[in-house]
């Protein structure tokens, strides 16, 4: 019972609640849905951060995508063995750099007063949980070798049977804790998107194509000039995609 409470139970209620409530707070909140940056606070250890901490999770996440949206090709893919050991190596040293990535946008928020300030309840939350999930799945590359493999094997029919409604436990119940435990994190998450900055990767602004552009003036004695004439086009007829 508690293993289909997990595995089961479980995802379906992370999804459907990220779902309806991710909606409700676009609906009710709209202006929250954004990523609510920091980085006019402080940009030197949040651009050391941030870079490495987007582009090692946006690798990870493509590999376990590829290989859940294309089973038989990443099979044959990790099917010759040298192909499947740089795959290893690879995912290791990305676990590693996302990891440091965090940890920097961490001590980022710890020490920063300013950022401090503007940092949630549910940031920390976020935090601990991307990091412990991080942690589990170097800890997962590392202890429980060629995870490429055996993912495609376990967890790919496991998520394939959630997403088709006939849910197959008996493929993940007798694996390691620690894997499972990185399994269900991942749900947990999600669970969490509605509820934190997160939202803002489903937050496509393409209002952008098509919005009037602002031209953007420094106010100095030495623009003044240049100001008035642009104040001027921008009050005459005609002129709606010109702004200060």
């Amino acid at each position: 019972m508690s293993s289909v409470v997990l595995f089961v139970a479980f995802p379906y209620v992370a999804m459907i609640l990220a779902v309806l409530a991710g909606i409700y707070r676009y609906r009710a909140d709209r202006f929250s849905y954004s990523s609510q940056s920091s980085q006019f606070l402080e940009n030197r250890l949040e651009f050391w951060g941030a870079v490495p901490w987007h582009y090692g999770i946006l690798l990870i996440l493509t590999a376990h995508l590829l290989a859940l949206l294309f089973p038989a090709a990443w099979g044959h893919l990790i099917g010759a063995p040298i192909r499947l050991y740089v795959l290893e190596v690879t995912g290791l040293a990305l676990a590693l750099i996302t990891l440091a990535g965090l940890a920097i946008l961490i001590l980022r928020r710890v020490t920063n007063a300013r950022v401090m300030v503007v940092t949630t309840v549910m940031d920390w939350v976020l935090l601990a949980a991307l990091a412990v999930q991080v942690a589990l799945g170097f800890w997962v590359a590392f202890f429980y070798r060629w995870g490429a493999d055996w993912y495609l094997h376990t967890a790919v029919p496991w998520l394939i049977s959630l997403f088709t409604l006939h849910p197959r436990i008996d493929y993940v119940v007798g694996l390691p804790a620690v894997v499972q435990t990185h399994m269900l994190l991942g749900f947990g998450i999600i669970l969490l998107f509605p509820f934190t900055r997160l939202v803002h990767l489903v937050a496509v602004p393409i209002s952008y194509l098509w919005r009037p552009y602002q031209v953007v003036i420094w106010y100095s004695r030495r623009w003044q000039p240049v100001l008035a004439e642009t104040s001027k086009a921008a009050m005459a007829p005609g002129s709606s995609r010109t702004g200060l």
